[in-house]
């Protein structure tokens, strides 16, 4: 009985994996890309002959040896609905309210990701939502070592009040004016995952013919267990500077003593949440926090009350190296303190902890407000909320979380490549803030990919990006600035043909890394489209360095996209974020006037310049040049001097 189950069992799974099948793209309100000819593809029994109908067209095809067949339509112009078929002997597939318009793919790290209901003024853009010609196909975050064939999971979402909160507020507001301009169907395949690196979005064959990645590929994991060596190693060598150092379990009991030595462990501002985003991406396993402490006499002689936000894991707390919590609690945990445990001047405030259990993709550290993580001494309540320490635990048993950094390709892998050669007008792009400590080797990376999709999908697609916008401190020129060397490497990378940039630092947000205004961002990319795509007679692109002219105390820069002319953006009326150095390498802040389409730069320091840097920081939030047509002016340098991420790879 048992073996003729089996068999049943085995039979049925022949047979489901034998129907017809479209690829999971192929599915009710699907947008097809019109204008360029329609690929279409799926999956039936080996050998076995599938018809294929859209809109009056039907081909004829046999599946190889795989089981894939794969067919393309001539182009169609904007219209539908449609519906497209899939028949064989083994079964019929059938996909309804097919519009044929727009397609653009949208890709990136988290400011590509952030949805609509996060974005500004959502209540009054969901109001503005109802656009039944507009979808929205979100792509499932997932990794894997080698490429997929299909998705796994995934529909076409059609924008409402209802659904636009989930959709990508940049793709949505991009959509919206092309929709309006255009009058035509808008698809946006939105494939991006926050934080990933753009390694992770390259295949490995293009890091292979890469010189700058080439040694990676050549030796990069093949298997999730040999990527946790790899993690270790990495972050160790974060850790302790030396990826072989292996702490032993006497090692880490002095973690408990009250008197550890916190150099080496990882510092986070903020004490609550998941542990990925405090420089200890993927661990999972046991790890140690810890705080020191400043009390006074008054509160050290007294009574206390610890509070502590949600880790429901077996949790070992320590005070000046005295075990006074080991318990499992689930919630925020007020834990009595006995006086005279706590001692005037320095304490040092341990908790070992593991991964949650009821929700053990959050890995170790705190879930919850910040709030809930204080010293209640009666009259007087202190916050504990910030400067903690972090450190794993390698002595005893831990893994890595398989996610979108772990290693180079696989988010290529498990998320391009089940979207290839889907048609499609262009590529919206935001990434680069992961990069940003490799932001000269972005001069590579960056085209490479380009190229890369393009080869891939054998079609040199549009392709626009969002250059970095301000986030961090605005430090000068003497101190450098990773994030305006990333953003000269996306200025470089205009050079490919097809390519154009939105410039987005005037509309950041130096204290957070997600500014809220995508509107602003959408529109620069859709002038981008509108003009080079559509062929609409409009003002689309940012002034861009052209070129410098270095005179007696003067240096004159002139630029592209500035025919009608430059102009001041602010209350005040003269320009702001120039600086100016001689061969000296010492950058002074500036005097800088506009004279028509160019920029007049000096100090009286600087007798003899050699450089002029523009908005050269993290966060150039003085940074006030615009075109006459209202668009910022991007960061840029006239030398070529030696930058602080030049000899940083990817490893």
């Amino acid at each position: 009985m048992k073996r003729l189950l089996l068999l049943l069992l085995l039979v049925i799974s022949q047979t489901a994996f034998a129907q017809v099948k479209l690829a999971r793209l192929f599915s009710d309100h699907v947008v097809l890309q019109r204008q360029k000819p329609i690929p279409v593809w799926g999956w039936a029994k080996a050998g076995e002959k599938v018809k294929v109908t859209l809109a009056k067209e039907s081909i004829d095809v046999k599946t190889d040896a795989s089981g894939k067949w794969i067919v393309k339509f001539k182009p169609l112009e904007a219209g539908g609905p449609y519906t497209l078929t899939a028949s064989a002997k083994s079964g019929t597939q059938t996909v309804s309210d097919i519009l044929i318009g727009e397609v653009w793919l949208l890709s990136g790290q988290s400011n590509m990701e952030w949805p609509v209901q996060a974005a500004k003024n959502y209540e009054e853009e969901r109001q503005n939502a109802n656009f039944p010609q507009i979808r929205h196909f979100r792509v499932d975050h997932q990794v894997t070592m080698t490429p997929e064939t299909d998705l796994k999971t995934g529909e076409w979402k059609i924008a409402s009040r209802e659904t636009v909160g989930g959709f990508s507020a940049i793709g949505f507001f991009f959509a919206r004016e092309l929709y309006q301009k255009l009058n035509v169907p808008i698809g946006l395949l939105h494939s991006s995952w926050g934080g990933s690196q753009i390694e992770g979005w390259i295949s490995k064959e293009a890091m292979l013919a890469s010189n700058e990645l080439k040694p990676y590929a050549q030796t990069m994991p093949t298997t999730w267990e040999q990527a946790d060596v790899v993690m270790d190693k990495k972050l160790k060598k974060q850790l302790f500077k030396n990826e072989s150092f292996n702490p032993t379990g006497d090692d880490e009991k002095k973690y408990m003593t009250g008197s550890a030595d916190l150099s080496n462990w990882q510092k986070t501002a903020d004490a609550v949440g998941q542990w990925d985003w405090k420089g200890l991406m993927g661990f999972r396993g046991t790890g140690y926090m810890a705080k020191e402490i400043e009390l006074a006499d008054d509160i050290a002689a007294k009574p206390t009350t610890l509070s502590l936000p949600e880790n429901d894991s077996q949790n070992q707390i320590y005070i000046n190296g005295k075990l006074v919590n080991d318990a499992a609690v689930k919630g925020v945990r007020k834990i009595a303190i006995p006086a005279g445990t706590w001692k005037t001047g320095k304490n040092q405030l341990v908790i070992k902890s593991g991964n949650m259990i009821a929700t053990p993709w959050f890995g170790p550290g705190f879930m919850g407000s910040a709030n809930d993580l204080y010293l209640d001494a009666g009259s007087t309540k202190i916050s504990l909320a910030k400067d903690w320490a972090l450190m794993p635990s390698f002595a005893e048993k831990h893994e890595y979380a398989h996610l979108m950094n772990n290693v180079g390709t696989t988010i290529y892998n498990a998320m391009i490549v089940p979207l290839i050669p889907f048609a499609m007008r262009g590529t919206l792009w935001y990434q680069g803030e992961s990069n940003a400590g490799r932001a000269y080797q972005y001069r590579q990376a960056f085209p490479l990919m380009i190229n890369d999709w393009r080869k891939l999908w054998n079609d040199d697609f549009s392709f626009y990006w969002v250059q970095l916008s301000s986030y961090g401190s605005d430090n000068d020129s003497n101190k450098g600035s990773n994030w305006a060397e990333l953003r000269e490497a996306q200025n470089m990378t205009l050079s490919l043909p097809k390519t154009g940039m939105a410039v987005s630092t005037d509309v950041g947000n130096p204290k957070d890394i997600h500014p809220t205004n995508k509107q602003d961002v959408a529109h620069r990319l859709a002038t981008h489209a509108l003009k080079l795509d559509y062929g609409q007679n409009i003002p689309y692109a940012s002034p861009i360095y052209d070129q410098v002219q270095f005179e007696d105390w003067k240096a004159v820069v002139s630029f592209k996209n500035a025919e009608n002319g430059l102009m001041v953006k602010d209350r005040y009326g003269y320009l702001k974020g120039f600086e100016i150095a001689g061969d000296d390498k010492v950058f002074y802040y500036a005097k800088a006037e506009i004279d028509g389409n160019k920029v007049v730069v000096s100090h009286p320091k600087v007798t003899k310049p050699a450089s002029v840097r523009y908005a050269w920081s993290d966060a150039p939030e003085d940074a006030n040049l615009y075109n006459a047509d209202g668009f910022p002016a991007s960061a840029f340098r006239t030398d070529n001097w030696p930058g602080i991420t030049e000899n940083v790879k990817f490893q």
